[in-house]
């Protein structure tokens, strides 16, 4: 059997519907990404496992759904999902426009706005293929250094990303959270991985949010995972998210201590100048603590 032919059979198997066809979609390498028709007409896009390690699909499939519930942000309606596969609608990708980065900023804020019980929880994750420990904690900054930065910097030196004295100011840096922190927040509910990669323009004039990490956490860290590789038309998200629900005073100079993890996962999954650039956003943090 060909690889879409196996493909379709996981897809009617799991659905209880036949496949009309099939089309590979480029994607990443922890899956592989298949648009489907199916017999009632309806796209779909399967997601079938090549690197995705066991639980991978039950995780995103949960916190696809939990985003959903939220009522902000577009999310993709979840078919249905086992170990080998997970299937889900098809989103019909667009251009990125301006009044579509300004209503999704104002769902954002509504997603983050539906809160969470806690930081964290309720089960662990995954960002990419790096494990996301979500135990909850009773504060961001202890949520933060313990969940967030502590395994990721021990994880980046067990790998020979990090040196000795990379991981020092790295952890020096994280023991002066409550300086650094800002104005105490409620947990919010979070994406978690909300780089530009993981927003669909969608050709309805709608920007959906996919692959989620999703968990209770600052909502700052979500604006920040965007502006760390860029988004399109990012101001427009970012003024029109701080119209509909601001942002606390100083959250500007925030926005690095909370790319400090996304960059340490990058540190531990590619290593070369991330953990460099992770050091360097420390010092900054370090300094600006004894200023």
């Amino acid at each position: 059997m060909t690889r879409m032919s196996v493909t379709a059979a996981l897809a009617e198997n799991l659905l209880g519907t036949g496949v009309v066809s099939t089309a590979s979609i480029a994607g990443g390498d922890i899956c592989m990404s298949t648009r489907l028709r199916l017999t009632d007409g309806t796209n779909a896009l399967i997601k079938t496992r090549a690197n995705a390690p066991a639980g991978f699909f039950a995780t995103e499939a949960a916190g696809l759904e939990r985003l959903r519930a939220a009522g902000g942000a577009p999310v993709p309606e979840v078919f249905g999902y086992d170990d080998e596969c997970l299937v889900m609608e098809w989103i019909e990708p667009g251009k990125p426009q301006v009044e579509s980065a300004e209503e999704f900023g104002r769902a954002l804020a509504k997603t983050h706005s539906a809160g969470a019980d806690t930081f964290g929880g309720p089960d662990d994750g995954f960002v990419g293929l790096a494990p996301l420990p979500n135990k909850p904690t009773q504060t961001w900054e202890e949520f933060y250094a313990i969940r967030r930065i502590l395994p990721y910097v021990k994880a980046a030196q067990d790998r020979g990303h990090l040196t000795g004295e990379q991981a020092n100011i790295i952890e020096n840096a994280i023991r002066k959270l409550p300086e650094l922190s800002g104005p105490a927040e409620a947990p919010a509910l979070l994406h978690g991985d909300l780089w530009s990669g993981n927003l669909v323009w969608g050709v309805d004039g709608q920007v959906w949010l996919i692959d989620p990490a999703v968990h209770g956490g600052h909502r700052e860290t979500d604006l920040a995972m965007l502006a760390l590789f860029g988004a399109p038309h990012l101001e427009r998200i970012i003024d029109a998210y701080n119209e509909a629900t601001p942002l606390a005073d100083g959250w500007r100079e925030r926005v690095s201590l909370h790319q400090l993890h996304p960059l340490l996962v990058h540190t531990v999954l590619f290593g070369g100048a991330y953990g460099a650039r992770a050091t360097a956003v420390a010092q900054n943090l370090n300094g600006r603590s004894d200023s």
